[in-house]
């Protein structure tokens, strides 16, 4: 009698993707660096433009001013910041602030900034 010895391939469990992790204020900090002022062509983070980043479970509240209150580029720099924010695993949601308390100036930025733009 002929015993068959073939058999069934033991099951592999499947992996579950476990959902990413919250991005870090420095994580967002570094994709905002690719929101450009295209005036300036200098990034948002360099000069002094964005006042604050709060990440809290993949939601990510981000605070900005612009050079000027008439300056006409405020809706541009929101969906740069979505764009750029979106992109980072575990980005849940984002609310951008556009304030100008306390308004801009030349200080803010960075010595690289201040450099490019001769201050």
């Amino acid at each position: 009698m002929s015993e068959d010895l073939t058999t069934e391939p033991a099951a592999v469990p499947e992996e579950v993707a476990e959902p990413a992790a919250s991005p870090t204020a420095d994580d967002v900090m570094d994709a905002l660096s690719n929101v450009i002022d295209p005036e300036l062509g200098l990034d948002f983070v360099e000069l002094g433009l964005i006042y604050g980043v709060e990440v809290s479970d993949g939601d990510v509240h981000v605070t900005f001013t612009l050079t000027t209150p008439g300056c006409p580029i405020g809706p541009q720099v929101t969906e740069q910041i979505d764009e750029f924010v979106g992109e980072l695993d575990g980005v849940k949601s984002i609310d951008s602030e556009m304030v100008f308390v306390p308004p801009w100036s030349p200080e803010k930025m960075s010595e690289d900034a201040k450099f490019a733009l001769g201050y």
